[in-house]
């Protein structure tokens, strides 16, 4: 397995170095760099800071990924997941989370409240035509294959 370093600020005294749960976890908990509790109601999004800045290399990407455990206890997901944190973004980092479930949500400081996955990106070329190659599947999208089980 490779390992990458990445330069870290902690932008707060409530920050926290991310860490990987188990050693071959591939997503680092992220947790609220945040003085008092924050409570997400039913339907509501919020942004939840980190308290953290990160210089990842160039060739490589953060992304900002669900807790499982949270999305199917409690109904907390990621807004825009997977989140994208640019090589060259030198901000700090932000948790945007939705409370899809029924219940207030308490998030409180420390609390571990998303993943980091560092990748690698593949930067691409596009090259216009007036013709794409033909495929089985053609244009067929967006549930076409349908949901049943396979015959």
């Amino acid at each position: 397995m490779k390992t990458l370093k990445i330069k870290i600020s902690l932008l707060s005294d409530s920050a926290q170095v991310p860490e990987y749960s188990t050693a071959h976890s591939s997503g680092m908990d992220l947790t609220a760099a945040i003085k008092k509790a924050i409570k997400i109601k039913p339907g509501r999004i919020n942004l939840v800071p980190t308290g953290l800045a990160l210089e990842i290399p160039p060739g490589y990407e953060g992304q900002v990924r669900p807790r499982s455990g949270l999305a199917v206890k409690y109904g907390i997901s990621v807004v825009n997941a997977p989140g994208t944190i640019d090589a060259d973004y030198r901000g700090e980092v932000g948790v945007i989370l939705i409370n899809l479930g029924k219940k207030d949500f308490i998030i409180r400081p420390g609390d571990r409240i998303a993943q980091l996955v560092i990748s690698p990106v593949v930067k691409a070329k596009l090259v216009k035509t007036k013709s794409l190659n033909s495929t089985a599947r053609g244009q067929g999208g967006f549930g076409h294959t349908g949901v049943g089980k396979r015959k």
